[in-house]
């Protein structure tokens, strides 16, 4: 099969079907990813061939099924990724047919090279996340709010305050779900303050996350592909805070007067709580130094602070067998001892297990993230994003397509959405990225 001139193929797409170009741009907003890979001159376009719709179909339908996640009960991971298999299975037959058995190998390894970073770069935050869950950290900080004292109102704004200000360093979703928990313990029997305090919580996370690499998966990827550099990120501090005060300040006019049912609750942190919270700042730091100063990919710097934390985990473990053998020696003390005298109290300790907090990765997540990579991949590779690219940027312009994004990435998820504008690389400002990283 001959390469075709894809802007002929898409005016042949408007003429012929007008209807279903925005449709298929609405539903396949990220629609290629290994375009933008070294292989991309050698793509057959197979747009407008049986493979092309039957690839497009698959991945409406694995798409379809992750929205109806909480209706059906399945995981979101299974359908994209037994779909990504389908579609690459299918590219691979075309290109074989046609006698190139390279090219397809080389577009999946691209894919694959770019989830593999961005999936280690999250297992190393996530198992810190976890480790500090693990040393109760974000359960002190529950019990601390709790007991303030404060009236619903000002939970309301001190919720939201702090998720604005967490979400940049430990994400959106842990932020939500930390606050969120806040929210649901003092507002227990007023349903309608734990709905409005939670939806400016989720709004709040998601606006905090928007001017950092490290708040949102998209502002990740942006950061790791190199379009916005990590002190850049912060020009979009008063745009994100603007975005979260006005619905903020519109909710607290529904917000009931008066204070919540006192709640007597003392949590305390488990050793290392404040050592493992340094090491992750430290990661941070490492990870921004690697990208900044030595053109390295931030993943190294994120995987080096994660062995650190095996290290310390391992120096913890040492200690502990100590603390136990000593416990064991003052046991057999006691017993040795005349009846009567008092035994020592007992300390509740535990190591900090790394391993056991990378188990508690969100896997089915990752495994999500994998299947949309590959498949926005494959699609690519059969010639979509030129399509998706041309009447975006081309048609409608770099601020309404980037506006579109936004709306787009709420209707189908912010992951594709921005997978797709990083493929395409647009020829636009740097205003431009910024913009597309906020809406997105």
């Amino acid at each position: 099969m001959n390469n075709r001139n894809l802007s002929v193929t898409w005016e042949a797409w408007k003429g012929h079907t007008p209807w279903l170009a925005p449709l298929v741009l609405l539903l396949l907003p990220g629609l290629a990813w290994a375009a933008s890979g070294p292989t991309a001159s050698n793509l057959i376009d197979l747009t407008t061939s049986p493979v092309g719709f039957a690839c497009l179909a698959i991945f409406v339908g694995a798409y379809v099924l992750v929205m109806l996640e909480d209706v059906l009960h399945l995981r979101k991971s299974k359908p994209v990724i037994v779909a990504a298999g389908i579609i690459w299975a299918l590219i691979g037959l075309a290109y074989a047919r046609a006698g190139d058995t390279h090219t397809a190998e080389a577009a999946i390894r691209h894919n694959l090279l770019e989830f593999g970073e961005l999936f280690l770069f999250l297992l190393a935050a996530m198992t810190f996340i976890n480790t500090l869950n693990d040393r109760r950290l974000f359960d002190a900080l529950r019990a601390w709010l709790v007991g303030r004292g404060f009236t619903l109102l000002q939970l309301f704004w001190v919720t939201g305050l702090l998720a604005f200000f967490i979400s940049p360093i430990a994400d959106n979703l842990t932020t939500a779900l930390l606050m969120g928990a806040v929210a649901m313990s003092l507002g227990a029997g007023k349903p309608k303050y734990v709905a409005l305090s939670c939806i400016n919580i989720v709004v709040a996370a998601n606006a905090g996350g928007a001017f950092s690499p490290f708040g949102d998966i998209t502002t990740l990827m942006v950061w790791q592909k190199g379009v916005v550099k990590f002190g850049e990120f912060f020009a979009l501090f008063l745009p994100s805070l603007v975005n979260w005060l006005v619905p903020a300040v519109l909710m607290s006019f529904a917000i009931e007067r008066g204070k919540p049912e006192p709640i007597q609750e003392r949590v305390t942190t488990l050793p290392g709580a404040k050592t493992v919270l340094l090491l992750f700042l430290g990661t941070i730091a490492l990870s921004v130094s690697f990208h900044n100063f030595l053109h390295l990919p931030p993943v190294v710097g994120m995987m080096t602070g994660l062995g650190v934390l095996k290290f310390y985990g391992y120096f913890t473990e040492r200690r502990h067998h100590k603390w136990e053998q000593r416990a064991i020696n003052e046991q057999d003390d006691v017993f040795a001892a005349p009846i009567g005298a008092e035994a020592p109290a007992p300390t509740v300790r535990r190591p900090v297990d790394v391993f056991k907090q990378l188990e508690r990765a969100e896997w089915d997540t990752l495994m999500f993230f994998y299947g949309v990579i590959v498949c926005v991949g494959g699609l690519g590779t059969l010639g979509y994003l030129n399509l998706a690219s041309h009447w975006m940027y081309g048609e409608l312009g770099a601020t309404s397509a980037n506006t579109l994004v936004g709306v787009l990435s709420a209707v189908v998820d912010n992951i594709p959405v921005m997978f797709a504008v990083l493929s395409m690389m647009p020829d636009m400002s740097h205003g431009q990225w910024l913009l597309v990283t906020l809406t997105a």
